[in-house]
């Protein structure tokens, strides 16, 4: 059968996407493949269809949770019910049921951290697995915007499990990166597909904003002007929480609230919501997007200013996936970078805190080698976050298993915090000066992420020439509706539909 034919039956599609059709045949050749391809161009595709073709599981190791419940509950909905998630949304005895009977499921969704359970490797090793997939595989690198230690365990599980056939997925990774995820998963003789990250139907737009109350004023304006749907990304849930609040009070449009607070079934009841078109905006932070299949979006705004250039480009990429003109708009108001350099900061673990815990460690005469757990107790005293105390863990643990002394593992965290520290506030001051260009926007990104640029789009951006009024809405915007049944009657509408059902 040809490759067409297959994606006309299984997905509904008549033709492929770029570079979908190029990574599916180098796996079909058996060659280990890393495929950047920008977002919004159907990248889950290029491990689902082969699915169809080989025998054997496909294993898929996913950062997120909610990306990874969105991705198989989208599966489901088209009519694929061999597909489960291993991840802490499972219950023990649902656990215990799917690894019980794990070859009757073609498609297994992972997270990284399960991946590191004894017990999980044997039951993978006990199946036959065609193909892994690294989504967002610039997770392993420690260049990588978005680092997380336990990606870069994946190699030693590769091998593991026996060096299967490996997909790694990416929309937004500079080359350096990119051979950091080569090298990491101990891939030889990989095939790259690496498109262009551009997406010309999306315009880019910088607005100089005096302060935060102006910054509040001028998103309300837009919103009312703008062609819907949209999203507006905060980097604070309460400022998501009090522009949602503004511009439903206001009845500018159906707007909600979208953060990582949420529970799980309020997150999937705003989201599709959204899809099928009851929400005209979401004001989210970065946890909305990924797993989002809405080709309609014709703006998104962004009221703080990103840390970086890579998660940008992935937070912009939901709009105008229909390939209709879209409007990318950041608001800038002097010293927003801020608020990134803190946020940064607190992502990795202080020298202070990293001396506090050693010496605590020293004084009561614990021994961490063979890999022994930290006490939470520990994490507690020492004020570590969630993210600080697991880059803490992952090196005493690996540190401790090769019997390295405490001075030892405590001079590499440290080391590991300055350089990543480093890293990260290079990459939002890379921002800012994106920001304050004077040149064509579009150029600079495709020139950061050594992307040829090929050709010249009339109203690219607003340094360019670009203006706003070619995408303002000429029609009224519709006022808040009141949904006729419950929010409990709406839940239960998605689990008779197979929305929720797990």
């Amino acid at each position: 059968m040809e490759l067409e034919d297959l994606l006309k039956k299984q997905f509904g599609f008549t033709s492929f996407k770029t570079g979908q059709k190029e990574v599916i045949s180098a796996l079909l050749n058996k060659q280990h493949t890393l495929a950047m391809l920008p977002t919004g161009t159907g990248k889950s595709l290029c491990y689902q269809l082969p699915g169809y073709i080989f025998e054997g599981q496909i294993v898929i190791v996913s950062p997120l949770l909610s990306l990874m419940q969105d991705q198989v509950e989208q599966m489901k909905q088209y009519g694929e019910k061999r597909v489960v998630a291993l991840n802490s949304f499972l219950s023990q005895e649902e656990r215990g049921n799917v690894l019980a009977f794990l070859d009757r499921y073609k498609f297994i969704f992972i997270s990284p951290e399960m991946l590191m359970s004894p017990y999980i490797i044997q039951k993978l090793k006990n199946i036959s697995i065609s193909l892994f997939v690294v989504d967002e595989a610039h997770c392993i690198s420690q260049w990588g915007y978005d680092f997380r230690p336990d990606y870069s365990k994946l190699g030693e599980v590769r091998k593991t499990l026996g060096n299967p056939l490996t997909l790694a997925l990416t929309a937004t990774a500079t080359s350096k990166v990119r051979e950091d995820i080569i090298r990491s998963l101990g891939l030889n003789g990989v095939k790259k597909i690496e498109s262009t990250i551009d997406r010309p139907n999306i315009g880019f737009f910088v607005e100089q904003i005096a302060d935060y109350r102006q910054k509040e004023d001028r998103v309300l304006e837009l919103v009312a002007q703008l062609q819907k749907p949209g999203i507006i990304y905060f980097s604070s849930k309460k400022a998501a929480e009090q522009m949602a609040d503004l511009l439903s009070e206001q009845q500018i449009c159906r707007a909600s609230v979208y953060h990582g607070g949420l529970d799980q079934d309020t997150r999937i009841l705003i989201q599709q919501q959204f899809i099928y078109g009851q929400l005209d905006v979401i004001c989210a932070t970065s946890a909305f997007g990924m797993g989002v299949n809405k080709e309609n979006i014709r703006f998104v705004i962004h009221f703080h200013m990103p840390m970086q250039l890579e998660s940008y480009l992935q937070e912009i990429g939901r709009a105008g996936r229909d390939g209709e003109p879209s409007i990318a708009i950041l608001l800038y108001s002097p010293g927003d970078e801020l608020l990134p350099l803190q946020l940064a900061e607190g992502e990795l673990p202080s020298e202070s805190q990293i001396d506090w815990l050693f010496n605590l460690l020293e004084n009561e005469g614990e021994s961490v080698n063979g890999g022994r757990k930290l006490s939470e107790t520990w994490r507690e005293l020492g004020g570590f976050s969630e993210v600080q105390w697991r880059i803490v863990e992952e090196f005493v643990t690996r540190l401790g298993q090769q019997n390295k002394n405490l001075c030892s593992i405590r001079n590499e965290i440290k080391e590991f915090a300055k350089r990543r520290g480093q890293a990260k506030k290079e990459s939002i001051f890379k921002m800012k000066s994106w920001i304050d260009i004077n040149t064509c926007r579009r150029k600079f990104i495709l020139h950061y992420f050594d992307d040829p640029f090929t050709s010249e789009i009339n109203q690219c951006c607003d340094r360019c020439g670009l203006q706003l009024e070619p995408y303002h809405s000429f029609k009224k915007s519709p006022q808040k509706e009141t949904i006729d049944i419950s929010w409990k009657e709406y839940l239960q509408k998605l689990l008779i539909n197979g929305v929720l059902n797990k």
